[in-house]
């Protein structure tokens, strides 16, 4: 099990690499909540984050789920 401690209104970055299907590269997450996954794809733990996609000026985009891998997940909610 993997400690997900995420703070809600933590910025998050998260690699392509680190979602299930990413399709348009890094994306930077303002977090508004978080789940664990019942159904989790085989071989790995999954988190839904959900949240407010930022643009590089800091701007609030679009709301988005993301499945992410819990192991690329900072374990205090802090931003990398």
């Amino acid at each position: 099990m993997f400690d997900v401690r995420i703070r809600l209104g933590a910025v998050l970055t998260i690699d392509a690499a680190d979602r299930l299907l990413p399709s348009d590269g890094p994306v930077t997450l303002w977090v508004t909540g978080v789940r664990l996954v019942a159904n989790r794809p085989p071989q790995d733990e999954w988190i839904w984050v959900e949240g407010f996609r930022l643009g590089p000026s800091g701007r609030h985009g679009r709301q988005a789920q993301i499945l992410v891998r819990a192991s690329k997940l900072p374990p205090d909610g802090a931003a990398r």
